[in-house]
């Protein structure tokens, strides 16, 4: 189709981030997604002006995913973060507001990108071979015979979420199933190389969330018409089953823009419910006893299996495919030709159980390593949250597997990180100025800029007004409430840090959060004994922490050379 009006030309930005409209929108975002940070975030309903659903929430899944973005540093920004959550489902809020601060700080120094850029490489070195090491004070070792820091990791994940609507007695309960799914993924005799089953989340909405549960195999929805027309199950040893992916309804396969050539006197409805019934009979010769479906069955297919007492089900889904597959041990079926027996497979058990209203097959496997966890939510905007945050806490405890060490939470690690690195460079600065070539002042300007990045973000998680303290011994958050009177006892007020690990009770100092102080040492080497002594902790998945603290570094450093921007307007 020829245009109607002529093209306009592209539009090129030099120097990008000095605009007042970046300036804006950074800042807009940084706002954005900084009032949602921690367990008192603040809720966001995104809704599309057109219609729809509204998405209440304060995750930067659904946020960013439900968020239109039209300025092209953000799209840079927002794109990185969600880049991040599709391989490691947390931390999306933590990267996209360090990055913020990162750009907005060095943006008020002046200095070149290239000296900017070296040194920011440089100091998140020094944070992340500290993070890895052994005397590295904000990182705990997972310990697999005890389900303690296992726990203490998905009630964290939890708590950060305050739209699932949950109270205490539902968190520690959603907990325990997250947990208990998690380990029935892991199969029982697990070599050096595992492979890791999978936990598939059933929606009973309307339910009270303490009725969730978990069950070993897989959960598939039936209609109550459908159950008054199966037969008692009744089996002393395993089920056969066979799964087709291909449809049974006898419909013919779409013949595209060719034409089809039917012989004369021949009906096309009579020829395809032969065939279906020709692959019935070969069902039932081959002693078959349950039949599942992607797609649809035909009735009268379904009629004949039944008075050979065989099971059918149809419309499955795709999405329960691949675990149905698992399960059984069957081959997807994609065809209506000869069944090969290789494509069959078998279950230990299958039963019919009801939850709330719904009524379901409960597919009992030999050995498996797939399991259902029925997430029960009072409507349908805390499941949806709910679901999100569970499928969340589910994947850290699969990164966990691969490091297992998870970061202490509540902003503790970024307090002591800013200890770790304002020590480093105000004692040892000879070696980064001799590597990077830079001066003094500017190792000065970037780490301050570096520090005060991640001061604010640990200071985000306070949203009541209230004051912000660090302890000069371990480097750890510490929260006070707002209007404090002229002379205070600190031990008085406070009562633990963020994470949870320290008392207020123990002989500390304490100075506010970004004031003026000679830096000091954190203490390092975390002992055993003081995480044992804690009973729950708020902590933070270690590989997800670690990898956002390097996107959000390296997505700074990115829109901070950048030197022009084109755009099409078209």
């Amino acid at each position: 189709m020829s245009r109607l009006e002529a093209k306009k030309p592209s539009i090129c930005r030099s120097e990008p981030l000095t605009g007042e409209r970046t300036r804006a929108s950074l800042a807009a975002l940084r706002g954005l997604v900084t009032s949602c940070y921690g367990p008192a975030g603040r809720l966001k309903q995104l809704h599309n002006g057109r219609g729809g659903s509204v998405v209440t929430t304060s995750q930067s899944a659904a946020l960013l995913a439900g968020l239109p973005v039209s300025h092209p540093v953000l799209k840079v920004l927002t794109a990185a973060v969600r880049n991040h959550m599709a391989c490691f489902s947390d931390g999306g809020l933590f990267t996209a507001i360090l990055c913020c601060n990162l750009v907005e700080n060095v943006q008020r120094l002046g200095l070149t990108p290239t000296t900017v850029i070296k040194l920011n490489k440089h100091l998140l070195s020094l944070c992340t071979s500290y993070l890895k090491s052994e005397v590295c004070a904000c990182r705990i070792p997972v310990d697999f015979s005890s389900t303690q820091i296992l726990l203490s990791l998905v009630r964290s994940i939890l708590t950060s979420k305050p739209a699932c609507m949950l109270i205490a007695k539902e968190v520690d309960h959603i907990s325990t199933l997250i947990l208990r799914a998690f380990l029935l993924t892991i199969p029982e005799n697990a070599q050096e190389h595992i492979i890791l089953g999978k936990s598939i989340i059933v929606p009973l909405k309307g339910q009270r969330v303490i009725d969730s549960a978990v069950l070993p195999g897989i959960l598939i929805e039936v209609s109550e018409v459908q159950l008054m027309k199966i037969l008692p199950i009744k089996k002393s040893d395993s089920f056969k089953v066979a799964l087709f992916g291909v449809s049974l309804s006898g419909d013919l396969s779409d013949t595209g823009e060719g034409t089809l050539l039917v012989s004369y006197g021949v009906s096309l409805e009579n020829a395809a419910l032969d065939q279906l019934f020709n692959l019935g009979k070969q069902l039932v010769s081959d002693h078959v006893d349950l039949v599942l479906c992607q797609k649809v069955i035909h009735p009268s297919l379904k009629q004949f299996l039944r008075t050979h007492h065989v099971i059918a089900v149809d419309r499955v889904g795709v999405s329960l495919m691949e675990p149905l597959s698992k399960v059984t041990g069957a081959w997807p079926i994609g065809s209506l030709g000869s069944i090969s027996p290789s494509s069959y497979g078998s279950i230990k058990d299958l039963c019919i159980t009801k939850f709330g209203c719904k009524h379901f097959f409960h597919l009992i496997p030999n050995k498996t390593t797939i399991c259902s966890l029925l997430l029960c939510n009072r409507n349908d905007t805390a499941w949806d949250e709910l679901k999100l945050t569970c499928q969340t806490a589910l994947h850290a405890l699969q990164l966990t597997i691969k490091d297992p060490y998870v970061l202490l939470g509540g902003g503790c690690t970024e307090t002591h990180l800013v200890a770790y690195i304002r020590h480093k460079t105000r004692n040892e600065p000879e070696s980064i100025l001799q590597d990077e070539r830079c001066s003094q002042t500017e190792l000065q300007l970037i780490t301050d800029a570096f520090c005060s990045a991640l001061e604010s973000l640990a200071g985000s998680l306070e949203h009541d007004g209230g004051e912000i303290l660090t302890d000069s011994k371990y480097g750890h958050f510490w929260s006070v409430q707002a209007n404090l009177p002229s002379a205070v006892n600190w031990p008085d007020l406070l009562s633990r840090c963020g994470c949870g690990l320290y008392s207020s009770q123990e002989e500390l100092s304490w100075s506010f959060l970004r004031s003026a102080r000679h830096p000091f040492p954190p203490q390092t080497c975390l002992s055993c004994e003081a995480t044992g002594s804690a009973s729950t902790l708020t902590l933070d998945c270690f590989t997800a922490k670690l990898s956002g603290l390097q996107v959000a570094v390296e997505t700074a450093s990115l829109i901070l050379d950048l030197s022009c921007v084109i755009e099409d307007t078209n």
